[in-house]
């Protein structure tokens, strides 16, 4: 196969986990609602595009953050260090004992900012995440391969078993290269270069929307299948009632004015919020998470599919629910004027937005409306005066029950001045948040991205995340204290010591101060850094992107599992303790977290029950609970009465690997390259973040990407390099080669490397921008021009310095033929074009 579609994490965050599918040809190349955990706390939606099957690797490169002293491990001098260095330092018994991961450990230790190497000397197994690959056939490969096993009279007993794939490959039908296929590793001989495959599923052209997302798909095991008639037979007869004994058992909220904010396109609600005024500036803040712990029990073919797909995954365009839609969309989704079954947690909070009691338990609610993010900031910004009359509340969401829309905006924005106070409090006890902008697509009528813009999260996002996330944290340590061996939590370990020392050091470099210590000293230099730049958004965004690149992954864990209970705590939100409980609905982990939430309530129950009839304690008087309530009563937690409780009520959760953010990434980067390949060319402006003599790594703010741009072994080019002081200089030659030496067959022209225009022929074509009329094709002609006009060309010799602004023309390649990517040239005008 000649390319494979790249499953790519295109989170700055999360740089240090990208992994890009190695081209068989070269295997030497390398829901609008998100997590409230580290995944949103650095959601960073530059998306880096691999070029070649590439890693991407900030130290190869004299990049904006690499530490340029050293290269792959050599020293300023030339130096590059070895066992045999490290061993002179030791007496011979003592380097003798020790193993050989112990020798490599102090070598490492001897030089922390350098970088080790390794040379690949055997494959000992092979990864199950490889044996299927998705790219284009090689035809011409495939020809040039069986004739060579002709002559070498092998059988190739390894053919492809797509019949018509290869009736077309037998004929030479080159259009067969066209076509996305996924393939499955059957040989690789330790002699060959290519290993042998066989096409075991064919998606389309190339060039096509719906088979690129179904190679997305497969890339990642997302089962997009029909539920099974198993499956469907475990969900309740319609019409559906609350059973008689949920009313009887639950605490019954439905008088209580309840909404959901969600985005406007929702339709599985999973969470509502309420808040009502108590007394002496205290306030009873409300979460209310969808019970589909009921729906979904254990062990059921419902439950079994739910474990295997895991989580809805949202395609922009579509969603593929993890649950029937008759539950996700309707019978557990908290629809307004609806009775549904919910956990609730509430918490006491006083002014300070400090926590003084909470209550958990299962409830019934009747959400009286539900707001998209846009109605809350409209009340936030108070854009929605209710004592205007002239003001049209159509476009406004249907109101239910007993609430007025007075009682809705007044419960808006006191949770708004509320979560203000939390989470200024949050970013004081040590939380850490990287908001990177994120990019929006904007679709036309056909599904077919037309534009894209940049935006960020408003106060309205702010007001739901914070009560999400203290929810998440409440659930964490309600549950834990009940099954301190087997609660399922979330950890988000301490981020990587030296490419965080990497990001320290480009900052002090550019003259800002960086403390990089903690989390809160990192937070709060990042807040010094925003005020400094606060005329430069781009550069700020840049330095957001490089403080996320140090972070690690999140992670699911079984409490039990973990020996030092310090290893459980979540740097991100400066927490000890934290899981996901808030989205059961598109997250199989929270259904487990609900099942044991909903063990702990029902063992503090049984227990509660016990102890008013051993010590004839009145309903009137009340007790503490030692399992939900503020505090923790070791003891009676771990009495003899309370253990029995819980194993009474305890049962088995099992959870699997997320994969949904990888299909995120790759739609994203689907529907950027969909809306390049519609525009021809973009024009924009770029930042430069690494420079060297022979590639710049460039950031482009309109798309919030990175690329590469190489400009060494160019014809009619002339690179110049002053090492000195970072600077390149680059100049065109009236000659057809460049001076420097290349390659035979290596040197490409000068219009791979930049759009030259000749500034006549531009400004006779802005003469006739004009006359353009309304037609849908000259419309997008004449936006064509309007980014011209915004973007004016640089012109030969083109000095570039380290953060310099550059124009760029950027289009879409591949397709048909070969993976796509979004490929960046300079913008350059020149009156010898």
């Amino acid at each position: 196969m000649k390319g494979s579609n790249e499953t790519v994490n295109n989170s700055a965050s999360h740089s240090n986990s990208h992994e890009a599918s190695a081209h068989v040809q070269d295997c030497s190349r390398g829901k609008s609602k998100l997590d409230l955990d580290c995944e949103y706390a650095f959601s960073s939606d530059n998306m880096v595009f691999p070029e070649n099957g590439a890693h991407y690797n900030d130290e190869s490169s004299c990049g904006a953050m690499p530490d340029n002293s050293c290269v792959n491990g050599v020293l300023d001098n030339g130096f590059q260090p070895s066992i045999s260095d490290y061993a002179s330092q030791f007496s011979g018994d003592a380097y003798d004992s020790m193993s050989s991961l112990e020798k490599l450990c102090a070598l490492i230790s001897l030089y922390p900012s350098k970088r080790p190497t390794g040379r690949v000397v055997a494959v000992v197994g092979r990864s199950p995440r490889r044996d299927n690959i998705v790219g284009f056939l090689s035809v011409k490969q495939w020809i040039y391969s069986r004739e060579s096993k002709k002559k070498n009279s092998r059988k190739n007993k390894h053919q492809s078993d797509h019949g018509k794939h290869q009736e077309r490959l037998e004929a030479g039908d080159l259009t067969i290269g066209f076509d996305l296929v996924a393939a499955r590793i059957v040989d690789w001989a330790e002699e060959c270069y290519i290993p042998d495959a066989c096409v075991i599923q064919i998606f389309g052209r190339g060039s096509d929307v719906e088979a690129q997302l179904a190679a997305i798909l497969f890339e990642n095991a997302i089962d997009a299948s029909e539920f099974s008639p198993e499956v469907l037979s475990c969900l309740p007869p319609i019409p559906w009632e609350i059973p008689q004994e949920e009313l009887q058992s639950r605490r019954d909220l439905r008088n209580l004015c309840i909404f959901t904010i969600d985005p406007a396109s929702a339709s599985d609600l999973d969470d509502a919020l309420s808040v009502e005024r108590l007394s002496d500036g205290v306030f009873r803040v409300g979460v209310h998470i969808a019970d589909v712990s009921f729906f979904v029990l254990p062990d059921t073919a419902l439950d079994i599919d739910a474990q295997i797909r895991s989580t809805s995954v949202y395609l922009l365009q579509r969603k593929l629910p993890m649950l029937p839609s008759m539950l996700s969309d309707n019978l557990a989704s908290l629809n307004p004027g609806e009775d549904r079954l919910a956990f609730s947690i509430f918490w006491d909070i006083n002014s300070a937005g400090e926590v003084l009691d909470r209550w958990v338990g299962r409830t019934i609610i009747r959400s009286c409306s539900k707001l998209s993010y846009e109605h809350a900031q409209e009340i936030i910004d108070e854009a929605f005066n209710l004592q205007d009359s002239s003001q049209s509340i159509e476009h406004w969401p249907k109101l239910y029950g007993h609430s007025e829309w007075s009682d809705v905006v007044k419960s808006v924005k006191c949770l708004h001045e509320i979560s203000k106070k939390m989470r200024e409090n949050r970013f004081k006890g040590g939380a850490l948040s990287l908001e990177s902008p994120k990019v929006v697509f904007l679709f036309d009528e056909e599904g077919i991205p037309y534009d894209s813009v940049v935006s960020g999260r408003k106060d309205s996002n702010f007001l739901v995340e914070e009560f999400m996330l203290l929810a998440n944290r409440t659930a964490a340590e309600v549950i834990t204290r009940a099954y301190p061996s087997c609660a399922l939590l979330r950890r988000h370990p301490e981020p990587n010591a030296r490419k965080l020392r990497d990001f320290e050091t480009f900052c002090n470099k550019h003259g800002l101060k960086m403390d990089v210590s903690s989390s809160t000293h990192l937070h709060h230099s990042l807040e010094h850094v925003r005020g400094e730049l606060k005329n430069d958004s781009v550069l700020f965004d840049i330095l957001m992107s490089y403080a996320a690149r140090p972070m690690q992954l999140a992670s699911y864990f079984c409490s039990g599992d973990m020996k030092d209970i310090s290893d459980c705590s979540h740097y991100a939100l400066a927490v000890p303790l934290y899981t996901h409980f808030t989205s059961p609905l598109r997250r199989y982990p929270d259904i487990v977290v609900h099942r044991t939430l909903a063990a702990a309530i029902e063992a503090e129950d049984i227990y509660l029950k016990g102890k008013r009839k051993l010590e004839k304690i009145t309903e009137k008087e009340t007790l503490s609970r030692c399992f939900t309530g503020m505090c923790f009563d070791k003891v009676e937690i771990e009495s003899a009465e309370a253990q029995e409780a819980l194993s009474t009520a305890a049962s088995k959760h099992r959870f699997r690997k997320l994969a949904t953010r990888h299909v995120k990434d790759a739609t994203d980067k689907l529907y950027m390259w969909v809306l390049l390949k519609k525009k021809e060319i973009l024009y924009s402006e770029a930042r430069v973040l690494g420079l060297g003599p022979k590639f710049m790594s460039i950031y482009i703010p309109k798309l919030a990407i990175e690329r590469r741009v190489y400009y060494d072994e160019v014809e009619g080019l002339t690179v110049e390099w002053l090492d000195t002081t970072s600077t390149l200089v680059l100049s065109q030659c009236t000659h057809k080669r460049s001076s420097r030496r290349s390659s035979p067959g290596k040197c490409r022209t000068l219009e791979e490397v930049a759009l030259i225009v000749n500034p006549a022929d531009l400004e006779l074509e802005m003469s006739f921008s004009g006359h353009i009329g309304g037609e849908n094709g000259e419309l997008q002609r004449c936006l064509g021009i309007s980014e011209i006009m915004n973007n004016e060309p640089a012109f030969f010799p083109l000095t570039v310095h380290l953060l310099s602004t550059i124009p760029v023309a950027l289009h879409a390649v591949g397709g048909d033929d070969g993976p796509l990517d979004i490929v960046a040239r300079l913008y350059v005008g020149s009156y010898l074009q």
